[in-house]
């Protein structure tokens, strides 16, 4: 129990102010579908959370920091430059399935999670309790304590906020997000 609600409240904290908090707003203005996000946010942290405990470890030994670097880095840059990009939706029509709306979810929600602190934190938790299940439960419910009101708010806002501003907003983040990366693994090679 302990393992559960310690991985609980450290992720919640964590997620609050996080890359993912944003692309939960992102995603509830885009497609105004809270319900089929929060479950494609559901399913991203799972399968996230689940390969963290497993092979987190495994990865950390085998990349060095200036490598990680470079991953993380150009990631954000491609979110950056998807994030400018208006879809279909931004004229507002409608998504045709509810099922393209939750693979769009769990694929951003997914890839945006990878080497995230909640993800980080989600593999410690695990070495230090030794108890993959709990650890896992607890890092998803944290995550979605964090992001499902972000959800449901950003879906109700989206008649105030004019969705090109979120998108270059978001670009703009993912960015410095990027040069981040860069700088902050260069400085620890």
């Amino acid at each position: 129990m302990e393992a559960f609600l310690v991985s609980s409240g450290v992720v919640a904290l964590a997620e609050i102010g996080d890359k993912t908090q944003l692309l939960s707003l992102v995603l509830a203005t885009r497609f105004r579908k809270p319900w089929v996000i929060v479950a494609g946010i559901l399913a991203a942290t799972l399968i996230n959370h689940l390969g963290a405990g497993a092979a987190g470890a495994w990865l950390a030994t085998r990349l060095g920091p200036t490598t990680m670097g470079w991953i993380l880095g150009l990631s954000f840059l491609a979110m950056a430059a998807w994030a400018l990009i208006p879809d279909q939706l931004d004229e507002g029509e409608n998504a045709q399935t509810h099922h393209g709306i939750f693979w769009t979810t769990v694929v951003a929600f997914f890839l945006a999670e990878m080497g995230d602190k909640t993800q980080v934190a989600t593999i410690a938790l695990a070495a230090r309790y030794g108890s993959l299940l709990p650890v896992v439960a607890g890092s998803t419910l944290g995550m979605m304590l964090a992001n499902v009101p972000v959800v449901f708010l950003g879906s109700r806002a989206t008649a105030r906020v004019p969705l090109r501003a979120v998108r270059w907003v978001a670009a703009l983040v993912f960015a410095i997000l990027g040069v981040a990366a860069f700088l902050g693994f260069r400085g620890q090679a």
